[in-house]
């Protein structure tokens, strides 16, 4: 059975940069979309960013717009997070998932991945 897992979280100053993983594993992998995710203490869970599979265009949230950067490695079944410049308000746990069909939810999720900016 597929599984997503993250990576790459921690402790970050403000104004520093965090780089997460995300890595299909446990059988063959089929996506549509692959997105990130993240819930904020107290906080309902909020879109990040998200990236086609195959081919398209990246969309971001307005809060992340130029500072967090999503990418793919296919040969690794694999995204990632690029985030830079952070703030105390990025703090949350992020969360990545897959689409499995166009159209649909994003219907496979990973446990998550603590993300705390904090000097």
């Amino acid at each position: 059975q597929v599984q997503l897992v993250e990576s790459g979280g921690g402790l970050v100053q403000p104004g520093g940069s965090v780089r997460l993983s995300c890595a299909a594993t446990g059988g063959a992998f089929r996506s549509v979309t692959m997105g990130w995710f993240r819930q904020a203490p107290g906080k309902e869970r909020e879109f990040v960013a998200r990236i086609p599979w195959t081919f398209g265009v990246t969309a971001y949230a307005d809060s992340v717009q130029g500072r967090f950067s999503i990418s793919k490695e296919h040969t690794k079944n694999t995204i990632y997070l690029e985030m830079n410049n952070v703030k105390s308000e990025d703090t949350a746990v992020y969360f990545c998932a897959s689409r499995t069909f166009a159209g649909g939810e994003f219907d496979l999720w990973g446990q998550g991945t603590q993300v705390t900016v904090s000097s």
